[in-house]
């Protein structure tokens, strides 16, 4: 299969290039990077014409939800416009177009509604929630109104080594792995009451391509473990880690404006789908990233 990949050079775009690389597929990444804007139109259907995918893996775009709330409007143009240039450039050059929308469209749930579906009420908080709700509905109009194949992922939280340290878990680990070089006690956290489904992003990359090749067209998924965590029990997993005793310390300056308290997440449609399921342990993913930034510590000034 030749596959195309907006937001190579991102988090989960590098693992996904390396995974479909193993499974035999032809890739060609986009980003900035390679001089494609995702809202310069014309730029993005020379990309694709260029690279004549079978499939499009359509990651690029903003990411990071707590700096949504200061920049809502370049949020929802990157997310919103570029998903709908991405469409628009595979309507008659594309057999399939896998969309990443996100698990935040669910928005504020109470405990009753766990765990969520695909048919669970959609209630976007953040500014990057509502962008990537739009887009979800995007690339639906897509299949309905063109009949182009879109697959819609409705991811939960990922984790993995590579992750910025603008989320949770490699924001933690960064100040744990100065504690540790600097010999401090105290490591600075946020909010630690909300619960969310993580899964590691080599399951995550696994899961899209299984959607591209088995998944039904105009159809949501949901990619997540099924299983929710605090972030006090995150903090309190990576501080087990650490190879001096640290006591977590709240900074104010780390909480969002509005937090949704819980998320998770039910697979099964995916799995019914796929025979999908999580592999990699949480302790081995938060290990895995503490590692990472115990060696970028020594390297990168803090």
């Amino acid at each position: 299969m030749r596959a195309l990949v907006t937001g190579a050079a991102g988090f989960v775009g590098r693992y996904l290039i390396e995974h479909l690389q193993s499974q035999g597929d032809e890739v060609v990444g986009i980003d900035r990077d390679t001089g494609v804007d995702l809202l310069d139109a014309a730029a993005v259907t020379e990309a694709v014409r260029d690279a004549s995918p079978d499939a499009v893996y359509h990651l690029g775009g903003w990411s990071d939800v707590g700096a949504s709330w200061q920049a809502p409007l370049a949020t929802f143009r990157v997310n919103t416009e570029g998903t709908l240039n991405v469409l628009n450039a595979c309507r008659d050059a594309v057999e399939r177009v896998l969309v990443v929308s996100s698990a935040d469209i669910y928005g504020k749930v109470s405990l009753t509604e766990l765990p969520l579906t695909e048919d669970s009420p959609v209630r976007p908080v953040s500014p990057y929630a509502a962008s990537k709700l739009a887009a979800d509905h995007l690339a639906q109009q897509a299949w309905l109104g063109y009949g182009l194949e879109t697959v819609r992922v409705r991811a939960f939280n990922h984790l993995g080594p590579g992750q910025t340290n603008r989320f949770v878990a490699p924001a933690l680990a960064e100040r744990i792995a100065v504690c540790e070089l600097e010999g401090r006690e105290e490591v600075t956290v946020g909010n630690l009451t909300p619960r969310r489904d993580f899964t590691d992003v080599r399951d995550v990359v696994r899961a899209y391509r299984l959607l591209v090749e088995h998944g039904d067209p105009g159809e949501p998924y949901n990619v997540c473990s099924g299983i929710d965590i605090a972030i006090s029990e995150l903090a309190d997993r990576l501080v087990a880690m650490a190879t001096r005793p640290l006591f977590p310390c709240a900074d104010p300056n780390l909480q969002r404006p509005v937090d949704v308290p819980v998320l998770r997440g039910d697979f099964t449609k995916l799995q019914k789908a796929t025979g999908w399921e999580p592999q990699v342990p949480i302790d081995t993913t938060l290990a895995d990233i503490l590692a990472e930034w115990r060696t970028r510590t020594k390297v990168e000034p803090v």
